[in-house]
């Protein structure tokens, strides 16, 4: 048995990264903004934990006496900022961590980073809807965070080789892909088999791992 911390538990990809950790016989804390809304969340082996992901002190609180973290905590909508909020959580994540003690990151990502057959990111690519560029660039400045200030931590961000099946249910096996598949996807249950396999027994490392 394991300690998992988990920020942005209360997430579609979060939810069920708990669900398979618990599966598994692992010990959990679920880290939300806002503990009263995820009172679901809850058994016996999951603690629920009010806690920002941009936060040094909050991170490297809520992680200590964990054996590895998982990051799938996003914001969306009107009056955020995700530029600022990609970019903090991955600084405070690479601090935090290294404070708790922590050396592995499983970190929920974009497909739209992947480089495609042709080498080209689709973010890049000739088409791409200019509306969703902040966003992703926002994500990007995370991931370039990881790269370049990672330093000792063992992290690897991980993103569906396309999109989320969000209807899709729990198959039990995910391949790894070479590179972004527009027309891939993957459920959110077979998603958090990835998650948890990697804060397991971590195989790929400083990398962006695409998966269907």
């Amino acid at each position: 048995m394991s300690r998992f911390v988990i920020f942005g538990a209360g997430g579609r990809a979060g939810r069920q990264a708990v669900a398979e950790a618990r599966q598994r016989g692992h010990q959990v804390t679920a880290v939300v903004r806002d503990p009263s809304r995820y009172g679901g969340l809850a058994d016996d082996g999951v603690r629920i934990a009010a806690g920002d992901v941009t936060d040094v002190a909050d991170v490297a609180t809520l992680a200590a006496g964990h054996d590895a973290a998982i990051n799938a905590a996003a914001v969306y909508g009107a009056g955020t900022d995700p530029d600022a909020f990609f970019a903090g959580a991955a600084h405070a994540l690479v601090k935090g961590l290294r404070q708790a003690g922590v050396d592995r990151l499983v970190a929920v990502g974009l497909s739209v980073l992947l480089p495609g057959p042709d080498g080209v990111r689709q973010l890049d690519a000739p088409g791409f809807p200019a509306e969703f560029r902040p966003f992703c660039l926002a994500h990007a400045a995370g991931l370039e965070v990881f790269r370049g200030e990672g330093g000792t931590l063992d992290w690897v961000y991980v993103s569906p080789a396309g999109d989320f099946d969000h209807e899709g249910e729990r198959t039990g096996h995910y391949e790894i892909r070479e590179h972004g598949d527009t027309a891939a996807r993957i459920s959110y249950a077979d998603f958090a088999l990835v998650l948890l396999d990697e804060a397991e027994t971590p195989r790929h490392h400083r990398s962006h791992l695409a998966v269907t």
